[in-house]
């Protein structure tokens, strides 16, 4: 193998840079890699001539492209908006669930237990303000990056507040799933009971994932650390 052989492929490396410098929903991210990489790929092969062999018009290509600097925070938003549609989305589908739950443990058929039916009661209530608190949010938050997005600039703070109220939510269900699980115990209609802590518990482990990945992405810095870049 001759040393140009040996050479790593600089668009490879530009793209494998920001690839791990990127974070965000996977399908989105695979979309704008590919689209950066093909890019690339055609730059440089617009460039490739008798005078310009093709390792000198990859490099070329990627200055022309961006260094990291340039692309990551443009990038990173998008991303991160991305990815706060998507907890929005999880939020908006899981927040009936926490008013079905509301509806069953208003009134738990508890046996012998005034403590247990009173904290029923005030879970009840509570559930109440995080799903209509969550879903409004979860609404607003798909409105504004998405149709809305087209006339006016998405809130810098939105994603942040997305991924706090995914969180919020999340930790209600689990909240909801326990108390749940307990009130199946002592409840007469128990399967009913243990049907609601279920989906509670599927709803939490939806969008758990989903906002922890927003609070990453929110809070990433807007600017990228100065990496090496490739030379010609």
């Amino acid at each position: 193998m001759n040393a140009i052989g040996r050479h790593a492929d600089p668009i490879q490396e530009h793209v494998a840079a920001l690839t791990a410098a990127l974070h965000g929903p996977a399908k989105a991210k695979t979309r704008m890699i590919e689209e950066i990489h093909d890019g690339l790929r055609d730059t440089a092969e617009a460039l490739t001539g008798e005078e310009t062999p093709h390792e000198r018009a990859a490099e070329q290509a990627v200055r022309e492209f961006g260094t990291l600097d340039e692309l990551v925070p443009s990038c990173q938003q998008e991303l991160t908006i991305a990815q706060a549609r998507h907890t929005a989305r999880a939020v908006a589908l899981t927040a009936p669930f926490l008013i079905a739950c509301w509806y069953l443990a208003r009134t738990p058929d508890l046996e012998g237990a005034w403590q247990l039916r009173y904290t029923a009661q005030l879970l009840a209530v509570h559930l109440a303000g995080v799903a209509t608190i969550a879903a409004l949010l979860a609404a607003v938050a798909l409105a504004a990056t998405g149709v809305l997005a087209r006339r006016l600039p998405t809130p810098q703070r939105l994603p942040l507040m997305v991924a706090w109220a995914g969180t919020t939510a999340s930790a209600a269900m689990a909240v909801t799933t326990l108390a749940l699980a307990t009130a199946s115990a002592l409840a007469t209609n128990w399967p009913l009971l243990a049907f609601a802590g279920t989906l509670a518990a599927a709803s939490h482990a939806a969008t758990a994932a989903s906002a922890r990945a927003s609070r990453q992405c929110a809070r990433l810095p807007l600017t990228y650390p100065a990496v090496s870049q490739p030379h010609g």
